[in-house]
């Protein structure tokens, strides 16, 4: 018997929900060691905030995170600019290595990460925000998802902590836990936008468009600003 089409959308957010967490749980580890005693002085110098052994969280088993680490909120009534301890997994060799982008304000290329949305949403909301995805172009140059959260030191946000997630990984991992699917999904979030697809008419990244009709009740995924949609349509695809 094949399951219903509400069924089937629940179990693919639930499923979507579990791995978002597993990815979050890296995503506490690195907030927890911003946390301790020892890492406020950091905070309040140019001095290092996380130990060089957080980096070795890339190199867990199973591991789906690229890239990791914590971005400081800046300071200029006390001098303290941008600045981030970020580390990523060299798409080429696999090493890893420190992300240092160009944060110098007078610099054609800088980059000012205070108004990405995986920084700002956390800063404003005080809660944890999931973005993509979106190709990194001060990074690895791959599709990415991002994962953050606040990290608030003595009641004033001090930055966040995050991770990245490359899409592919994403749907692989995603779609060899959920099996073989009786009908197609689109993942996407609260603009519309596809996070992931089984069906070959809608492709990641694109926009789903308003009109589109969902061929059954669309779900929710807890903890995300992402929602499941049955689709009507195209094959199904595995990993």
């Amino acid at each position: 018997m094949t399951p219903a089409p509400g069924t089937e959308a629940a179990r693919v957010a639930a499923a979507v929900a579990e791995v978002v967490e597993r990815v979050f749980g890296t995503v506490g580890t690195v907030r927890a060691e911003a946390l301790r005693p020892g890492a406020r002085e950091g905070f309040l110098t140019r001095g290092p905030v996380l130990a060089d052994d957080v980096r070795e969280l890339l190199r867990e088993p199973d591991q789906l995170a690229v890239g990791l680490g914590l971005v400081v909120a800046p300071r200029p009534e006390r001098g303290l600019p941008l600045r981030l301890e970020w580390w990523q997994v060299d798409p080429e060799g696999g090493r890893l290595r420190s992300l240092e982008p160009d944060l110098k304000p007078t610099s054609l290329g800088y980059y000012d990460y205070t108004a990405a949305e995986w920084f700002d949403v956390p800063r404003r909301t005080g809660r944890r925000h999931v973005v993509g995805p979106y190709v990194d172009v001060h990074g690895t140059g791959r599709y990415l998802l991002t994962l953050t959260e606040p990290v608030v030191v003595d009641g004033e946000f001090a930055g966040v902590a995050g991770a990245d997630v490359p899409v592919r990984s994403f749907e692989a991992h995603l779609l060899r836990v959920l099996g073989r699917l009786p009908a197609p999904f689109v993942l996407v979030d609260e603009e519309g936008r596809i996070v992931l697809s089984t069906a070959a008419r809608w492709l990641v990244g694109g926009l789903l468009p308003a009109g589109a009709a969902a061929a059954g009740p669309v779900v929710e995924v807890p903890g995300t600003p992402w929602r499941v949609v049955p689709a009507d349509g195209g094959s199904v695809l595995t990993a």
